[in-house]
């Protein structure tokens, strides 16, 4: 019987060829004696035990392995069983790698990456792709991205389907984490390990208001700027923003009168009101003009800020997803489109 064996770091991952072209793989350590009871697992057990050492967790595994509960919780009593080893341990109100489990990790995530891409070099065709990406977005990233996405996904790859869903940050991230979602676009300042980040550009922050309720020329000063009644865009109006957070670390405060969910409602509010808003400036440069309404720099020093696509790192490798996360990077790009207020 024929048997070839590629290996992967140390501790060693192989997988096995038999004579019948049937793969299987093989996991061993520098320490024998501690792995001297280990068997050959089958795919499916070990893209299981892959899964829920990346997540910790067996229903968030179950999700990504697109398989029930029940299922996945056998397949951790079968790989205990086979590494004499719990693997995951309670810890509070979590679960945790135990020494074994943090050693197959790397190795384990080395070969699964090298096998899927020696199973799909090439493969991925959006011309006759058919798959549905879910991703969150607020109507600001929808009104930027979206007409261009859409537009070259039609050409490029009619078979791919496209769900768009709103939330907020911290929603987005568990999202990603329990599969929920493909892609995330916002903006992501201190993302988990697990969660890898992209920035799309760079944005900075101006204030609008009704023109009349506005110098002939110019802004407000920060005193009649706080003074007056503020609209923040949020999905929630207990969650701070960028702005408010920037203000509080210099003692300031604002009185925020009205929270909407709509970038572009919160536009519509401001004509004929003392109310200023403060956003992005693409928001401006991209709605319809309004000549009740002016733009102008806000009398205070705000950090610019990245708007970005996150992910969860178990899709980093994803043929198909990579392709995605390149054309939503290329459709997010500034383009001739703005008209400005």
């Amino acid at each position: 019987m024929h048997t070839e064996i590629l290996s992967f770091g140390e501790p060693m991952l192989g997988m096995v060829c038999h004579s019948s072209n049937e793969w299987k793989f093989v996991l061993c350590t520098d320490s024998i004696h501690r792995m001297d009871n280990l068997r050959r697992l089958d795919l499916n057990l070990l893209l299981a035990l892959h899964a829920l050492l990346a997540e910790r967790h067996v229903t968030r595994a179950a999700l990504r392995l697109h398989r029930s509960q029940p299922a996945v919780s056998h397949a951790l009593a079968q790989l205990r069983e086979a590494f004499k080893d719990p693997l995951l341990v309670r810890q509070g109100s979590g679960m945790a790698l135990t020494p074994l489990a943090r050693d197959l990790l790397q190795p384990l995530e080395a070969a699964l990456g090298q096998l899927d891409a020696l199973l799909h070099e090439g493969a991925f065709d959006p011309g006759r792709a058919t798959r549905r990406f879910q991703v969150a977005m607020s109507d600001y990233a929808a009104h930027l991205v979206l007409p261009s996405l859409l537009g070259q996904l039609r050409k490029e790859a009619p078979g791919i389907d496209l769900a768009v869903c709103q939330a907020g940050r911290d929603t987005a991230m568990a999202q990603l984490a329990d599969g929920e979602i493909d892609l995330a676009l916002g903006v992501f300042p201190n993302p988990p390990p697990h969660i890898k980040v992209q920035t799309l550009f760079d944005e900075h922050f101006v204030s609008i208001a009704d023109r009349h309720s506005l110098p002939p020329r110019g802004g407000l000063p920060l005193a009649q700027w706080l003074a007056r009644p503020h609209v923040l865009v949020a999905t929630r109006p207990d969650v701070g923003s960028e702005i408010d957070l920037a203000l509080g670390a210099q003692g300031l405060r604002r009185r925020v009168a009205v929270v909407l969910p709509h970038w572009r409602a919160s536009l519509d509010v401001l004509p004929g009101t003392d109310l200023i808003l403060t956003v992005a400036s693409r928001t401006v440069d991209h709605a319809p003009r309004d000549r009740r309404l002016r733009a102008f720099t806000p009398p205070l020093d705000l950090p610019r800020f990245a708007f970005q696509q996150a992910w969860h790192a178990r899709r980093d490798a994803d043929a198909a997803h990579c392709w995605f996360r390149g054309l939503v990077k290329a459709c997010s790009q500034p383009g001739s489109r703005a008209t400005g207020v």
